[in-house]
């Protein structure tokens, strides 16, 4: 589990205008609410939780100056033409709590070669000590045929950690590459309405040049 200890300011600043230029100076607006505490406006370094939040579930420590919280990212809002944070809420979490998160799921193993993998879902939810979260859980998919699928169920769970989603939830589906592969050749042919309206008219002229 990823703990990063991080300097938060107190912003009494609101609006649209406020929140741009606490961007323009390099933060990023926030709020921390939760545990029935009264929210917190704050500021944190752009380029520091940035960093940070590339760690699924990542557990803050945020420095307040004259307290600390300790926190879980909640919502992440970027810019979405550049990719730049816009605003972080951060939700309260004790310690030696329980909570569920999602988290995700990578598959490993040889698979038949003559199949497509899908990863139908990327994350499962668990229940889990709050600062246990771990970064990832495993699949095995050694010697999974095409045709055949992995469940929640059949996810590598530690000590601790107990599985919220579905258990005949489809994690991953391995396509056969033949029906695959006519599902995609259907979806490129266009509808027989749709080429009787692109081919011109029997008997119709040809539309004429429009170069002079």
């Amino acid at each position: 589990m990823a703990e990063v200890s991080i300097k938060g300011a107190l912003r009494s600043e609101f609006g649209k205008g406020a929140s741009r230029r606490i961007r323009r100076d390099g933060s990023v607006p926030a709020v921390i609410y939760g545990h029935g505490e009264k929210p917190i406006h704050i500021s944190l370094p752009a380029r520091e939780v940035g960093v940070a939040i590339k760690t699924s579930n990542v557990l803050l420590n945020v420095d307040l100056g004259e307290k600390q919280e300790l926190v879980l990212p909640k919502s992440i809002v970027r810019n979405p033409l550049k990719g730049t944070l816009e605003h972080i809420d951060l939700i309260i979490v004790r310690r030696g709590e329980r909570v569920v998160v999602h988290v995700p799921v990578h598959a490993h193993g040889k698979y038949d070669p003559e199949g497509i993998l899908e990863h139908v879902h990327n994350t499962i939810e668990v229940e889990v000590d709050v600062t246990a979260i771990p970064t990832s859980l495993d699949l095995d998919i050694e010697g999974l045929m095409a045709g055949d699928s992995k469940t929640a169920s059949e996810v590598t769970l530690p000590e601790g950690v107990i599985l919220k989603s579905d258990p005949k939830m489809t994690v991953i589906h391995l396509s056969v590459r033949a029906a695959f592969e006519e599902v995609v050749a259907v979806a490129a042919t266009p509808a027989e309405g749709e080429a009787a309206a692109a081919a011109p008219a029997e008997g119709a002229p040809a539309e004429e040049s429009k170069e002079k």
